[in-house]
């Protein structure tokens, strides 16, 4: 099956997963989406990650979700979508915006790659504002 919007469904296999209260979601993989889980877990919200590779298919993305050990709660709050293959959104550095006054990260897609709003602002880049994450 032929999906239209590849980051929005990465966003909500792992927001359902973290809904079911599941450890680990599995994930079709993609550049994009290898960009992505880096960004989520050098930023600290999910436990650890696996890329499998499979001969002839694009592969998997195996993701340990990360829970609070005082009460299993989640450790990611909300995902949210941005930039939509209908209505992209792109940002100078200047324009990005804050998430939650800093508390939460924005995943930008740059010339040098997908980073977090913080970095983006440090190097002076701009690009396009692929979600919020908190």
């Amino acid at each position: 099956m032929a999906v239209t919007d590849p980051i929005a469904d990465y966003l909500t296999r792992i927001r359902n997963a973290q809904m079911a209260g599941h450890k680990v979601v599995t994930i079709p993989a993609s550049k994009v989406k290898k960009g992505m889980t880096e960004v989520l877990y050098n930023s600290g919200f999910i436990y650890r990650y696996k890329f499998d590779e499979a001969e002839g298919q694009q592969g998997t993305i195996s993701i340990a979700l990360k829970y609070s050990k005082t009460n299993n709660e989640p450790v990611i709050k909300s995902l949210k979508r941005v930039s939509k293959p209908g209505l992209r959104i792109y940002k100078g550095a200047s324009d990005i915006p804050r998430v939650i006054n800093g508390l939460g990260i924005a995943i930008i897609s740059t010339s040098h790659g997908l980073m977090t709003d913080h970095e983006a602002r440090s190097k002076n880049l701009g690009g396009e504002v692929l979600c919020f994450v908190y």
